[in-house]
């Protein structure tokens, strides 16, 4: 092993990074409803009538218009970049490490609602930035090239927004804690192409618990039959995916001391 392979991967780094946040795939998301205000968001929304109120049915993504038939605009994917720094410990051939760093992304998640009046509801979340700390473990073929994976948590600011074409009823958002906790987890490779300048790939898999956001809805001019306030005067709307995952693809440019 020559002596500049022999300092590969061992020690203090730092590296930018930019590439695509992209959502892990539509679901069957719906909207879901407490209206006896048990905190239980396993209720039905019914007309006077008994009919289920949404019977029109759900969609992934923010709706288009009042009905159905408006259709649904799909999540976006959106760009992100960040910067990290890291200590690795090379043995031999396997190295070892940890990390902090910073992501600005934009990815967005919605889940919207068709009800018989018609309108719809739609509830959206956007990733705005996160921090994150992670290990990580690799193999480097005696310097020049390394191949490793990494996982590890982070705390994500997601933003939320919340819109309807219902203007009868009045609607409160309620626990936007835009501060959640997640997990990362992946794997990438990068060659050195000197000895103190490495270019890379990586792909994450990022996951964040967002449950707290709703809608308080109330009854606004709407009249006391109106289905939101049959049960117990107002109720309380979310997305049903309590989970805001997206797979990350980058590239990686890095400076190792």
């Amino acid at each position: 092993m020559d002596g500049g392979r022999a300092t590969h991967f061992d020690g203090p780094y730092v590296q930018i990074f930019g590439g695509l946040q992209m959502n892990a795939g539509d679901r069957d998301d719906t909207l879901v409803f407490d209206t006896t205000n048990d905190g239980k968001y396993d209720d039905q929304v019914t007309t006077i009538a008994d009919v289920d109120a949404f019977g029109p049915g759900f969609c992934n993504g923010a709706a288009n218009g009042a009905t159905p038939a408006a259709g649904c605009r799909a999540d976006k994917d959106k760009a992100e970049y960040g910067a990290r720094i890291g200590y690795d410990r090379r043995m031999g051939n396997f190295v070892f490490g940890g990390l902090i760093e910073g992501t600005k992304g934009g990815a967005r998640d919605a889940t919207s609602g068709f009800s018989t009046t018609p309108a719809s509801y739609t509830v959206q979340r956007k990733m705005d930035y996160s921090a994150s700390a992670r290990l990580r473990a690799g193999y480097t073929p005696n310097g020049g090239a390394l191949f490793y994976v990494t996982g590890g948590g982070s705390y994500a600011r997601i933003d939320h927004d919340f819109a309807t074409t219902n203007m009868a009823n009045d609607f409160t958002p309620q626990g936007d804690k835009k501060g959640v906790w997640g997990w990362q987890a992946g794997g990438g490779a990068e060659i050195m192409l000197t000895d103190s300048v490495s270019l890379g790939m990586e792909y994450l898999y990022n996951r964040y618990n967002d449950k707290n956001y709703r809608v308080l809805v109330t009854q606004g001019t709407a009249p006391a039959t109106n289905p939101f306030l049959l049960d117990s005067g107002s109720t309380r709307l979310k997305g049903s995916n309590n989970r805001f995952d997206y797979h990350s693809v980058r590239a990686t440019l890095g400076f190792q001391f």
